[in-house]
């Protein structure tokens, strides 16, 4: 009785911190919808702790409302796995079974994370005040800025949700990439059901290798992604660490999958910022400084835009000066840069709250895609540039059609753009064609020897 005193109490105690709603504030009506679907999303978590057991105590073990409440919960799952698949600061997930067979992940807020996470902003501001107060080459407000503009949105589940959702559709001409389906009648605000899809990290080599799964093929649509999400939609998933990217073979084609979670920051690009962003990316992959110097510029660099080049794309200066899609990176390289992020912090610091706000977690994801893809050893390689530079063509010849009413001026934007693109096939064709040859002549070599 004990230990089902303990599931119950933890599972309806969600119903109280992740409601909004407490029972012994109003009086419980089983008839009310509303209050059902609530309780079904309650039935989520199973985590037996302090914080879970004290908010129960506001209904008395025994009483009706207490077995009227456990009778609705136990209708909700013919299984729960107590034990979280995953777990954040913020939340964790379970799996659990419907009664029409799907399986689904529950992800669960934290109780008390609401609370919590506005003293920690307020600790964070005084910390990082006294800092600046000692150190004035030190200027992180920003930091504190965005965590104040994206906590809220971030403790929302129901606008992650609705994330997941827009960018599924957004990106459904991708058949490689899976966003889990949200069960929106076992969904509120704290507690998100959605779809339950399996997978390895995207940066474990060793499952890959498992699954025959092709390091390259991941790399170069996981860029096909990001590419789209940054250049030609402006709405970009802020999150891709290894945990939120996973990796697998479909069950049904047995084709390698991009599954893509967690969809609470997102990062919403103003047109005419992400114009010069991706102008500016152009410039960075043919190695035209003084399109670089006057695109960072007009993204508040100032004179700080070789820094600002070499933040972005965590490249050496002589790499961006020579274009970096013809240098590739070595380990020299890496240990150059390393160094001298740590002698320049103040400037990196002064760049930081120059730049727009948008900029800041673009920097973040840019970083988290360069892990993984040095993790996955295809950093730089000529298949990202050749994707990225395809999607900043459509971008560019998308926002100037938008700009004009000609129907002439329509028809030259459109063959302009066609040229380029055919340009660029063109390019990477003669680049496979390149690396067939090689493969076939290195072939012939070992055999011969």
């Amino acid at each position: 009785m004990a230990g089902r005193l303990l599931k119950v109490s933890s599972l309806a105690t969600v119903v109280f911190s992740s409601s909004g709603f407490y029972l012994y504030n109003r009086q419980l009506d089983l008839s009310d919808l509303s209050v059902i679907r609530f309780g079904r999303a309650a039935a989520a978590t199973a985590v037996i702790s302090y914080d879970y057991l004290t908010a129960f105590r506001h209904v008395e073990y025994g009483t009706e409302e207490y077995w009227t409440l456990k009778s609705k919960l136990s209708e909700l799952f013919v299984s729960f796995e107590e034990n979280p698949q995953g777990a954040a600061s913020l939340a964790q997930v379970h799996k659990a079974v419907l009664h029409d067979g799907r399986t689904v992940a529950v992800k669960v807020q934290h109780p008390k994370v609401q609370r919590q996470s506005s003293k920690d902003i307020m600790v964070i501001e005084v910390l990082i005040k006294a800092v600046n107060w000692l150190f004035p080459d030190f200027a992180f407000m920003w930091l504190v800025e965005e965590a104040k503009k994206n906590m809220p949105l971030e403790l929302d589940f129901l606008n992650e949700g609705h994330n997941a959702e827009k960018v599924a559709k957004m990106l459904s001409h991708f058949p490689f990439l899976k966003v889990p389906m949200i069960n929106w009648d076992l969904s509120t605000k704290r507690i998100l059901t959605m779809e339950f899809l399996e997978g390895g990290q995207v940066n474990d080599r060793e499952y890959m290798k498992k699954h025959c799964i092709n390091v390259n093929e991941i790399s170069e649509n996981l860029g096909k992604m990001y590419s789209e999400m940054i250049f030609i939609h402006g709405f970009v998933h802020c999150d891709p660490h290894p945990g939120n990217v996973l990796v697998r073979k479909c069950p049904q084609s047995q084709k390698t999958e991009i599954v893509l979670l967690d969809h609470g920051l997102y990062q919403v690009l103003q047109p005419d910022f992400r114009m010069d962003y991706c102008r500016l990316w152009m410039s960075l992959i043919k190695g035209d400084l003084s399109r670089v110097e006057r695109y960072s510029r007009r993204l508040g660099a100032g004179d700080l835009y070789p820094l600002f080049a070499c933040m972005l794309t965590a490249r050496s200066w002589n790499a961006v000066t020579a274009g970096i899609s013809s240098v590739p990176v070595t380990h020299a390289e890496d240990v150059e840069i390393r160094t001298n992020a740590a002698l320049y912090l103040p400037q990196i610091s002064d760049l930081l709250n120059r730049v727009p706000r948008q900029m800041l977690l673009l920097v973040k994801t840019n970083d988290l895609l360069r892990g993984i893809e040095t993790t996955l050893q295809t950093r730089a390689s000529s298949s990202s540039f050749i994707n990225m530079s395809r999607c900043c063509i459509r971008a560019v010849a998308r926002h100037k059609r938008s700009k004009t009413q000609s129907r002439r001026r329509h028809l030259q934007i459109t063959l302009a753009e066609s040229l380029s693109l055919w340009k660029l096939s063109v390019y990477e064709l003669l680049l496979w064609v390149k690396g067939s040859m090689m493969t076939r002549w290195l072939s012939a070599l070992l055999c011969w020897k």
